[in-house]
């Protein structure tokens, strides 16, 4: 062999170990892979998925203009007792909402004897079928989130639930138990009313409630218009529960404007807050809303539980 060609020998073999030790190291990069999500066009969907064996469904609403390459909000809105997810977007104006601010908005659906109405939802201690057969409306909401994700960038930190009666006694249940994913709650008319909730993280928490609720009363026990026949905790019970479990101040600030009385508790840990908009004579309706059902309480018009929820929970991500 001649000296040229044991010198190429020599190189070829080098330059292949320093490869082979480069492609080896611990320490080479590789860029990261970009994350592909499956198209959903601006607009409504109605999606399915199975868990814990049942065939599930809900409703996502897609702002027009959304960066794919950013991570977006997303609002989980639960509907009342005996309901469905095809009236929230009319009772809380939720996706008009996310069209000027550019968030994602789900309306899930829960359970019930029927397959396309009366639905409830399992919040512990109510309601109806879904708390008799003691439906997994956890996972399914973990489901939910999972599913939204693999198709649009879901921003971690910025995942809420809101939800009006006993769809805002299932958002405490999440509260509770999903404090690794939901950064806040919204409870419209309903309270916690789940034994045993021992929170993970802190989770900041919003609370509107009418004084003259009669179907889920604002100082607790059963209402005279209840269905459900369930002895409600109070909304004290439910806003001092989380002013523990968030490590509030003791002494909350307090504002008044007409018959709104705003309590809040702030700051709390991890930059979560607890706050409560008390109406005074105000029924079991979403204010600033319509009726949940024909010939329902009269939503109060002083206050528009959409804007306070969505600015409450834009100012509350987790850290």
């Amino acid at each position: 062999m001649t000296v040229a060609r044991r010198s190429v020998l020599r190189l070829s073999i080098v330059f292949g170990l320093l490869l082979a030790c480069r492609l080896a190291s611990p320490t080479a990069e590789t860029p990261p892979a970009t994350p592909t999500f499956a198209s959903l066009a601006p607009g409504d969907h109605e999606l399915r998925l199975v868990n814990d064996g049942r065939d599930r469904s809900y409703a996502l609403h897609v702002p027009a203009g959304l960066d794919a390459a950013q991570p977006v909000a997303l609002v989980l809105a639960f509907h009342g007792g005996l309901g469905t997810a095809s009236y929230m977007p009319a009772l809380t104006g939720f996706s008009r909402k996310a069209d000027r601010e550019g968030f994602l908005v789900a309306y899930p659906n829960g359970t019930g004897a029927l397959d396309d109405r009366l639905f409830t939802w399992n919040g512990g201690t109510c309601c109806g079928y879904a708390t008799r057969e003691n439906v997994d409306d956890t996972g399914f909401v973990r489901a939910v989130i999972d599913d939204i994700a693999s198709r649009l960038p879901v921003d971690p930190r910025r995942i809420f639930a809101t939800g009006i009666s006993n769809g805002g006694i299932l958002s405490y249940r999440l509260a509770c138990e999903m404090a690794d994913r939901v950064a806040a709650i919204g409870s419209v008319a309903g309270t916690q009313n789940l034994p045993g909730c021992a929170p993970s993280a802190p989770v900041s928490i919003l609370h509107i409630h009418g004084t003259a609720d009669q179907h889920l009363p604002f100082e607790g026990g059963v209402g005279p218009e209840s269905l459900a026949g369930v002895d409600f905790a109070s909304v004290a019970d439910s806003i001092n529960f989380w002013q523990r479990a968030d490590q509030c101040p003791a002494e909350a600030m307090i504002a008044v404007s007409g018959i709104v009385t705003h309590t809040t508790y702030a700051p709390c840990a991890a930059g979560s807050a607890v706050e409560l908009y008390a109406i005074e004579g105000g029924g079991h309706a979403w204010p600033g809303g319509i009726a949940a059902w024909q010939g329902g309480d009269p939503p109060p018009m002083e206050l528009n539980a959409t804007d306070v929820l969505w600015s409450f929970f834009a100012a509350h991500p987790k850290p």
